[in-house]
C-alpha cells in the first residue's frame, strides 16, 4: 500500500474506532446528539511552523499550530498531541492549539499535507481530519541529496531570520561549488557544512543533481603553493588542492592580521607547503583539522592592515587571492571607489522637505569625487546620475574594478523625529579602521554621535576584497539635520571631511607596526 494512502487509511480506521468503541458512545437511556459538522470546531487554519513546504530528516523537529475553538482534544496523525496554549500566552486569545513532534525513521511523509485529528472530546461523534496546505517530505539520510552553486555569488545564511537588509550572512561561495541538502524551508535550502553546523541557500542558487548519490561530499587535501606576482603585481596567491569544489567560509582576524579559510568536508593529506620568495602580503601559512570534516587554512599577514582578498576556485583547488598593501599610503597613488546610495526607482529616505536620499547622496559623493581627485586619486563611481543600479550590481562592478578602497554615501532616518547624528558602519572587523577614520572626521562637523557601528549586514561591506565602509551622514527624519543635507555648502563640507577621514586612515595604517 502507497504511504499516502496507508496513512488515509490510519486516519480513517482512528474515525471509525472512535465511533464504534462502544466505550466512547454515551449511556442508552441518553439520546444520542446529532454528529458535529466539521465547521463547528471552528478550525481557522492548520500550520506547520514555518508555514511552508518543508524538507524534513528523521530527527528534525516538526512544530505545529492550530487555530480553532477552545476546549478540544488535538493530536497529530499518530496520537502525538498538540496542547492548547493558555490565553495569557496568546494575547488573551484562546484555541491556540501547538505542539512539536520529532520525526523517527519509520515516520512515513513523502509529500504530504499533514493531518490532525480534532476531537470535541464529547466521545458523541468521531474525530475530524483536518491538513495543512502547505507539503511535509521526509528526506531519507541514507540517500545524501547534492546540488552545485550556479552563481559565483551564491550566498550562505546563518538562518532564516530577516529584516529589510535580509537575512545575516555567514560568507559566499564560488559557482560549482557541492553541497549537501539536508532540508528545505520555503524558498530556502538547509545545507549541511559539518557534522555540527549548518547554513541556508536560497533555492535559485543551486541546481540540484540528478538523485541521490553515492559520491560523498568530502574529499582529501594535497599539497600546497604558495606565490606571489612579480614586483609590480597587486597579489599573493594561497592554492590548496581540495580534490572536489567544497564549500567554505572565511573571516579576517586583527592582532594579528590573518585570514582564516575554513574548507568543509577537506580531511588533511597536505604533506608539504611550498612558499615562493615572489610573497610581498604573505606572511606564514599553516592548516590546522579542527574537526573530522573542517579543514581551516590559516594565512599571516606582513602587515597590520588587512587590504583584502577573494576566494574561488581553479579547476579543483581552492585560491585565496590576497591583496598587498599599497606600496605608496598616498591618495595620488590610489583608487577609491565612491558610491552614491540609491538611485532612479529607488528613491532612499525622504524627510518633510521632500528631497529624497538619492539626491543629497549623489551630490554629497560628486563633491567627495572632486575632493579626491584633487588629491590626485582615481575615482570610480557607482553611479554619476539619476539612475537605478542595484546593490549586487554594484557589488559586481567593485569586484571588477577592484579598487584600493570604497566608501559608500547615505542619509539615515528613524522612526521618531528626535532621534539624529551621524554613524559609519563596517561588516568586518579589519576593515573598522576606515569606518572608525571617517567617522572621526565627520563628526567635526559638529554633528551628534550616533556611533560606529559593526557586523553591518549590507551589501556593500560585504566585500572582502577592499576595505570599505558605509557613512550614514545624518538623519533626513531629524529636522535639524535635514536642513544641514540640503545645504549645498553642508554638503560640500561633508565631502571634504569624508576625505580628510580617508587620508586619516592611511596615516594611521602607515603608523600601525606588527
Amino acid at each position: 500500500m502507497k504511504p499516502f494512502f496507508l496513512l488515509l487509511f490510519t486516519c480513517l480506521a482512528l474515525q471509525a474506532a472512535v465511533a464504534q468503541n462502544p466505550a466512547t458512545k454515551p449511556a442508552a437511556a441518553k439520546a444520542t446528539p446529532p454528529a458535529a459538522a466539521p465547521d463547528s470546531l471552528q478550525v481557522e487554519y492548520v500550520r506547520t511552523q514555518p508555514d511552508a513546504d518543508l524538507w524534513l530528516q528523521p530527527g528534525d523537529r516538526l512544530q505545529m499550530r492550530v487555530k480553532a475553538r477552545s476546549g478540544l482534544k488535538v493530536t497529530l496523525w499518530n496520537q502525538h498531541p498538540l496542547q492548547e496554549l493558555p490565553a495569557v500566552q496568546n494575547k488573551g486569545e484562546k484555541g491556540l492549539y501547538v505542539g512539536t513532534y520529532i520525526l523517527q525513521p519509520g515516520d512515513r511523509l513523502p509529500s504530504l499535507n499533514v493531518p490532525v485529528l480534532v476531537d470535541d472530546t464529547t466521545n458523541a461523534f468521531p474525530a475530524t481530519v483536518f491538513s495543512t496546505k502547505s507539503n511535509v517530505t521526509l528526506l531519507n539520510p541514507a540517500q545524501p541529496l547534492y546540488g552545485l552553486t550556479n552563481t559565483s555569488s551564491a550566498y550562505l545564511n546563518y538562518g532564516l531570520g530577516e529584516d529589510r537588509l535580509g537575512g545575516a550572512k555567514m560568507g559566499f561561495l564560488d559557482s560549482l561549488v557541492r553541497v549537501q541538502i539536508t532540508g528545505k524551508i520555503g524558498r530556502d535550502y538547509r545545507i549541511k557544512l559539518s557534522n555540527t553546523l549548518n547554513a541556508y541557500m536560497p533555492v535559485q542558487q543551486v541546481q540540484l543533481e540528478g538523485g541521490p548519490s553515492s559520491l560523498t561530499g568530502e574529499s582529501l587535501t594535497s599539497s600546497w603553493s604558495v606565490t606571489g606576482d612579480d614586483e609590480k603585481g597587486k597579489y599573493d596567491y594561497v592554492r590548496v588542492a581540495v580534490g572536489q569544489r567544497l564549500p567554505y567560509t572565511s573571516f579576517m582576524d586583527v592582532a594579528p592580521s590573518r585570514i582564516v579559510v575554513d574548507i568543509y568536508g577537506a580531511v588533511s593529506n597536505s604533506n608539504w607547503i611550498t612558499q615562493h620568495r615572489t610573497l610581498r602580503e604573505v606572511e606564514n601559512v599553516q592548516y590546522q583539522q579542527l574537526t573530522s570534516d573542517v579543514f581551516r587554512v590559516i594565512i599571516d599577514l606582513k602587515h597590520p592592515q588587512a587590504w583584502g582578498y577573494g576566494i574561488g576556485y581553479q579547476g579543483n583547488s581552492l585560491v585565496i587571492k590576497v591583496k598587498r598593501q599599497p606600496e605608496k599610503l598616498k591618495l595620488k597613488h590610489l583608487t577609491v571607489a565612491v558610491d552614491a546610495g540609491h538611485g532612479g526607482t529607488n528613491k532612499g529616505t525622504i524627510g518633510k522637505t521632500g528631497i529624497p536620499e538619492k539626491e543629497i547622496t549623489l551630490q554629497i559623493a560628486q563633491q567627495l569625487k572632486r575632493e579626491l581627485q584633487k588629491k590626485g586619486a582615481h575615482v570610480i563611481m557607482t553611479r554619476e546620475a539619476d539612475v537605478t543600479v542595484d546593490n549586487s550590481e554594484r557589488v559586481r562592478i567593485l569586484k571588477k574594478a577592484q579598487p584600493d578602497l570604497l566608501v559608500s554615501v547615505h542619509v539615515n532616518s528613524a522612526g521618531r523625529p528626535e532621534v539624529q547624528g551621524t554613524s559609519t558602519y563596517y561588516r568586518h572587523v579589519a576593515f573598522r579602521p576606515l569606518s572608525q577614520a571617517l567617522y572621526e572626521e565627520v563628526l567635526e562637523l559638529g554633528l551628534k554621535e550616533f556611533g560606529n557601528i559593526g557586523g553591518f549586514n549590507f551589501a556593500l561591506n560585504a566585500p572582502t576584497e577592499f576595505p570599505n565602509a558605509l557613512v550614514e551622514t545624518a538623519f533626513s527624519s531629524n529636522p535639524q539635520d535635514e536642513q544641514k543635507l540640503i545645504n549645498p555648502a553642508f554638503q560640500e563640507d561633508m565631502a571634504q571631511q569624508i576625505r580628510k577621514g580617508v587620508e586619516r586612515f592611511l596615516k594611521e595604517t602607515k603608523r600601525r607596526k606588527k
